[in-house]
């Protein structure tokens, strides 16, 4: 396994070497910054800074892998995953504790909406942001194979069920990914 890649950096994480955060944090930090801002869109900016919820994720992904409270937990795309809910929370935790009424609240800040930061649903633009990326990366894949894997992997098929479907061993389409996730991650780094 490449000294440089996701999987080698979230095993270090796990067995406790702090050296790990900086490549995650180089990686990662700027994307959940993007995701807090599309989740904290329309929260007065004075209030609350998208930076503080993707500190705030980074640091509890942080100290949750590093005492196993993450066991699934394998490679870039459960990376991605964990992040993704974790930002997502730390936004919402941030927007009730700006609004909170024991604290008296900030002022003109208690009409604010939580519901549209905090609904089950991804706000439309936080949507937008994720399907515009999807659809960016998925634009960089060579052939079709390679694109209806992505789409299907996104769908939440797992790679017995895609393997199935192809007519070939897990094992082919785990190469497979590997070939997007190195197209990709040139992407994402430039």
């Amino acid at each position: 396994m490449p000294h440089d890649s996701v999987t080698h950096w979230l095993g270090k994480l796990k067995a406790g070497d702090s050296a790990a955060v900086g490549p995650l944090w180089d990686r990662y930090f700027p994307r959940l910054v993007e995701l807090a801002r599309a989740r904290l869109r329309g929260f007065p900016r004075r209030a609350v800074d998208e930076e503080d919820a993707a500190l705030s994720a980074f640091d509890s992904f942080c100290r949750d892998a590093a005492a196993g409270r993450l066991p699934r937990l394998d490679d870039r795309d459960d990376l991605w995953r964990v992040l993704l809910l974790i930002t997502g929370q730390k936004a919402i935790d941030l927007v009730r504790r700006e609004t909170a009424d024991k604290r008296g609240g900030k002022p003109g800040l208690q009409a604010f909406d939580l519901e549209a930061v905090a609904g089950k649903e991804p706000t439309p633009e936080f949507a937008a942001l994720v399907a515009d990326e999807f659809r960016r990366l998925l634009s960089t894949l060579p052939d079709a194979d390679l694109k209806a894997l992505a789409v299907w992997k996104m769908e939440g098929y797992t790679n017995a069920e895609i393997a199935a479907r192809w007519g070939c061993v897990p094992r082919t389409v785990e190469r497979r990914l590997k070939v997007i996730r190195s197209l990709w991650a040139v992407e994402v780094e430039s």
